[in-house]
């Protein structure tokens, strides 16, 4: 017989969105939840778990928080080394710090150093899945995939391209950027857990050529996911404007060239028009929030309400190195204080769904991870509500869950992830 495991505890899960239907009315609180063969067999109440899985191991986390691991809809995981880099905005910050960095992914053995540093160090903060840039060198990608592997993980990644506006060694060609992409493609995608992701940057650092190249390859395999990046600084999209002069606005940069889709996740998105909000949303393609590094590099405030009120599909994200933390809670956190910037508070309901199921159906995984009932796979994250003493005190004061919750949400970090599980085996144990 599989091994079964129940999990007993406050255990948190979503029936709806909470931001279609109220928020407490969106979630339900359980007392168990059980695993077997990597899967989520059975959530309930603790007595009748017991009763059904009488052989099951039972693991009593108390009054601790049992919910889907965290997923992080847009990294960069080449990035890790150079995180918290101070003082530039996009553009500087590319060329001063990330490119050269980049480079270095040409050795393998780096690559495969910084891949694994990097699952390491999010699975402690009890992110189990995530969608990851890599860089123009096939090896990167090999690299976070067999890294994930290993690991019994659940990750998206695809190597970057670009072929023009990047220095000598990080840039590839239109037609070596489609026959790369098409042998990592069949080299990985739907191995194990694993899915690839066609990856131009953003258009500056791709000709139309390449875009057009990519978009092809797109259109052959529709069932892999495409990622990028869409207005994110205004800058930016002024120089987008000067290298597609016929282009009606950025988005339209992608949708000339059959880079515009359902399975299309476009990171940022702050600073869109109009066109762009109505086009994104009739082909119901997903948008990224990307809070601290939004902040950090100074690019502006998302309309998280504004934007979900349209209808648009939305996940979270830290864009590991742009964004200065690993955590999804530091972004959750952020996430709350841009939106009360534009006059908005979220409920953190709506936080924790961003960071679990609505990140998970931006990437068209909502029936496999981002949520615990049967039948989904066996990615968990088990959060410690007094795990400081700031945050102990402030907790026991808490009148529901939800506000026993919102501490660890503004306040925690890594010594808040009690234990994480992924694929149905424990990766993280304190």
């Amino acid at each position: 017989m599989t091994q079964q495991t129940i999990l007993t505890g406050q255990v948190l899960s979503f029936d709806r969105s909470p931001f279609e239907d109220p928020p407490k009315e969106a979630a339900r609180l359980d007392e168990a939840v059980v695993l077997q063969g990597g899967h989520v067999a059975a959530v309930g109440t603790a007595a009748g778990l017991r009763a059904g899985f009488p052989h099951a191991k039972v693991v009593d986390h108390g009054r601790h928080v049992i919910m889907a691991g965290f997923v992080d809809a847009h990294v960069h995981y080449p990035q890790t080394a150079m995180i918290a880099s101070w003082g530039k905005r996009l553009i500087d910050w590319l060329n001063t710090y990330t490119f050269p960095e980049e480079m270095k992914f040409a050795d393998p053995a780096y690559a495969g150093e910084i891949a694994g540093r990097y699952l390491d160090l999010t699975a402690a903060h009890g992110t189990t899945t995530m969608c990851s840039f890599c860089t123009i060198h096939p090896a990167s990608v090999d690299a976070i995939f067999a890294a994930a592997q290993a690991r019994g993980q659940r990750v998206v990644a695809g190597k970057t391209c670009m072929d023009r506006n990047a220095p000598d060694g990080l840039r590839d060609t239109a037609q070596s950027a489609y026959d790369d992409s098409k042998a990592l493609l069949k080299r990985w995608h739907g191995i194990d857990r694993l899915s690839y992701a066609i990856t131009p940057r953003f258009s500056p650092t791709s000709t139309p050529d390449q875009l057009q190249a990519l978009g092809a390859l797109w259109s052959e395999h529709p069932d892999c996911l495409m990622q990028t990046h869409l207005s994110e600084q205004t800058d930016e999209i002024d120089w987008v404007r000067s290298l597609y002069p016929s282009a009606r606005d950025y988005l339209d940069t992608y949708e000339a060239h059959g880079l515009l889709g359902r399975n299309g996740l476009y990171g940022h998105a702050i600073h869109l028009e109009p066109r762009e909000r109505d086009r994104l949303r009739e082909v119901g393609a997903a948008l990224v929030h990307c809070p601290t590094s939004n902040t950090f590099i100074g690019s502006g405030l998302f309309d998280m309400a504004g934007l979900m009120a349209e209808g648009q599909r939305i996940g979270l994200a830290t864009d590991t190195g742009g964004g200065s933390s690993f955590s999804m809670l530091r972004t959750m956190a952020a996430a709350y204080e841009i939106g009360q910037l534009r006059g908005t508070a979220l409920h953190p309901a709506q936080l924790l769904w961003l960071a679990t199921a609505g990140s998970a159906h931006a990437l068209g995984m909502g029936s496999m991870i981002g949520n615990l009932a049967a039948g989904m796979e066996a990615d968990l994250v088990v959060l410690d509500l007094c795990s400081t003493p700031a945050i102990a005190q402030r907790a026991e004061r808490a009148g529901d869950i939800w506000e026993a919750l919102f501490p660890t949400i503004m306040m925690g970090d890594d010594r808040a992830v009690a234990e994480v599980w992924i694929g149905g085996n424990r990766a993280v144990s304190r």
